[in-house]
């Protein structure tokens, strides 16, 4: 399709929105025009790139990632990136009516004149709404069914390092951190144009990408009990194996100074700076502790100038530093008092959020309470240190306690605390656990405030194991919905009489189908497809996701979702996701589960290496700022 037919496309479609715009709930989610948009002109020969999020407009431009990508990929000049968002399903029902394609925000131009597609997958449960939008942007779903004038569909984002529950979708993959990458992608992709070869010579030429992942290379036989017996390459010179892609030093990574600004309010709406990827503590549960290693720290001097620059830039009234771990910046003090003296004098208030109680600043809480003071947020993650010392959360109760106790002698009356409930070893007393620091909450607020807890709040809240690739408990079951729903009332028959004290627990049937997904193979892609036909979307919604739907899915295409969630991996199975190498050696992750199995603790990777494997490929050395003495890790 050539430019003068694509910009015919997107005249046809700003007609229709001229007519039928004001009939939508918030029409400012399909409009731009927001300030900062990037602005070129469609007539030029660009290259066309709609980044994807797969959720409402209001949550995808909360996300950092967009910002980063957006503002890498328009600062090529001959790349036009722009945006796509799943509508909401009032204007969806408008589109299908009056037949307008998903169109870019940026020009109105429909995804299917786009180049390429690019999905950020966040979350699991947002793969019915990829299909969705792929069927509204009037482009095949399966990649085997795409010509020469459709867009290569790419997908990239955490829930890629296990991609094979949507092989069958995407044209290419991409594991790993982006910024460095996307130009090379640009490159090959611009070079293809102008040879004007097929889809296939594109795919072979760009999966010599380091972090693209090409599935359709690939071919995967099973046995008859359903586990993997091998993977087949189609292609001789295809990779055997996919290896993320990193970013080594942040300072040099571009950033956005000038961020896009919503029109309307937006789930986190502020300025956003991170501080550092990854993370040293090694959570046996927390597949991000795992795929972001090396730790690589931003400098303070960068941190400032990108924070002040937003703030200028955009008029927010709120600054939040972002890292898997707050407290764990080897500057957290001087960055957070130069921060809110910055902040003070720019009116303007200050987020730290991902702290943990081991690492948490009571100098730093001071500095926040003289200044738009918020509630508290703590994740202890298990009632017990048994349970912790399971999970490697290296967090003691006295640690727990003492914290709270300066939280609320310094003037805190609202905390809350995140729990996980069926992990690995646990047992009725660490489900106790939970609730007696509920209770403990309350005896330590009374012993600051005379007697009295009618002010204080406390939140106790539970999220549901869920065995993640590239973890120490991927080859762990899952509960059942039957186990979480029974432990979900134990707890909460424990805090009956403790008014003060509230009890929050996700969803089972949610995290039931996160598990299978998260753990699946390209069998589920069918399951997914029919899911999406029976009316399937938005399934991270509570009030659009539709359980009974996915389970006639599940019965329509003969797969077994226990299969995937609650069964046991052994060590000598081929996983699905065997073949992406994030870094952490498979030999770390068995070594660490069986050492949890013990309620052994392992150390924070900065009082040395505890032989992961990143280091084998990765630089490390990331703490050295302003003349400290250099904190090396895993060197």
């Amino acid at each position: 399709m050539d430019n003068h037919q694509k910009i015919l496309a997107a005249e046809e479609v700003l007609r229709k929105l001229e007519v039928h715009l004001r009939r939508a709930e918030k029409p400012a989610r399909y409009t731009g025009g927001e300030l900062y948009q990037a602005e070129k002109d469609p007539g030029q020969e660009l290259l066309r790139f709609a980044f994807a999020f797969p959720d409402l407009y209001e949550i995808g431009m909360s996300n950092l990632g967009l910002q980063i990508i957006y503002k890498v990929l328009n600062d090529i000049p001959d790349v036009y990136c722009e945006r796509v968002f799943a509508p909401g399903l009032d204007f969806e029902a408008i589109m299908r009516e009056e037949e307008i394609p998903l169109f870019t925000l940026e020009s109105k131009t429909p995804l299917y004149c786009m180049d390429m597609l690019g999905f950020t997958f966040q979350y699991e449960m947002s793969a019915t709404n990829m299909v969705n939008m792929l069927e509204l942007g009037r482009i095949p779903v399966l990649s085997c069914h795409r010509s020469k004038e459709d867009p290569f569909v790419i997908i990239g984002g955490p829930c890629t390092y296990n991609p094979e529950p949507l092989a069958d979708i995407a044209d290419l993959f991409f594991i790993g951190e982006s910024e460095e990458a996307l130009p090379e992608i640009m490159d090959c992709l611009r070079s293809w144009k102008k040879e004007g070869g097929s889809r296939e010579e594109f795919l072979r030429n760009i999966s010599r990408i380091e972090g693209v992942y090409v599935p359709s290379f690939y071919q995967v036989e099973y046995f008859p009990d359903g586990r993997i017996a091998k993977r087949v390459r189609l292609w001789e010179e295809a990779p055997l194996k996919i290896v993320k892609r990193i970013v080594e030093d942040l300072d040099r990574a571009p950033f956005p100074q000038k961020p896009l600004v919503p029109f309307i309010a937006t789930v986190h709406d502020r300025a956003m700076v991170e501080i550092f990827r990854g993370c040293s503590r090694g959570c046996r549960f927390c597949q991000a502790g795992m795929i972001y290693r090396p730790v690589r720290e931003r400098s303070k001097e960068t941190i400032k100038a990108l924070a002040e620059a937003q703030l200028e830039a955009t008029g927010y009234e709120e600054l939040s530093i972002l890292s898997l771990s707050t407290g764990d910046y080897s500057q957290i003090q001087p960055l957070v008092e130069e921060l809110m003296d910055y902040c003070k004098k720019a009116d303007v208030s200050m987020s730290l959020p991902s702290l943990r109680l081991d690492s948490f600043s009571f100098r730093v809480m001071e500095e926040i309470q003289g200044y738009k003071k918020s509630g508290l947020t703590f994740a202890p993650e298990a009632g017990t240190q048994r349970l912790r010392n399971i999970i490697n959360k290296d967090i003691s109760q006295e640690e727990i306690e003492s914290a709270a106790l300066q939280a609320f002698s310094l003037g805190w009356n609202s905390i809350k605390l995140y729990f996980m409930v069926g992990l690995p070893g646990e047992t009725r007393e660490d489900l106790e656990g939970i609730a007696e620091i509920g209770k403990r909450m309350v005896e330590l607020y009374r012993q600051v405030n005379g007697g009295k807890a009618g002010r204080l709040q406390v939140s106790l809240s539970a999220s549901n194991f869920v065995p993640k690739p590239h973890t120490p408990f991927q080859w762990i079951a899952q509960n059942t919905q039957e186990e979480f729903t029974e432990k979900h009332h134990y707890i909460k028959d424990q805090l009956k009489s403790f008014k003060q004290v509230r009890f929050h627990y996700h969803d089972s049937k949610t995290s039931y189908l996160e598990a299978v997904f998260a753990r699946g193979d390209r069998r589920l892609c069918a399951v997914l497809l029919e899911a999406v036909r029976l009316g399937c979307k938005f399934d991270g919604w509570g009030e659009h996701f539709r359980y009974d739907l996915w389970m006639q899915a599940f019965e329509n295409t003969g797969v077994d979702p226990d299969f995937y969630a609650c069964r046991n991996r052994q060590d000598e199975e081929l996983l699905p996701w065997s073949f992406i190498d994030c870094g952490v050696e498979e030999s770390f992750l068995t070594r660490e589960r069986d050492k949890a199995l013990g309620g052994e603790i392992t150390k924070d990777c900065r009082e040395g290496c505890q032989g992961c494997g990143v280091n084998k490929r990765f630089s490390c050395a990331a703490w050295e700022r302003e003349g400290e003495a250099q904190n090396e890790i895993c060197r």
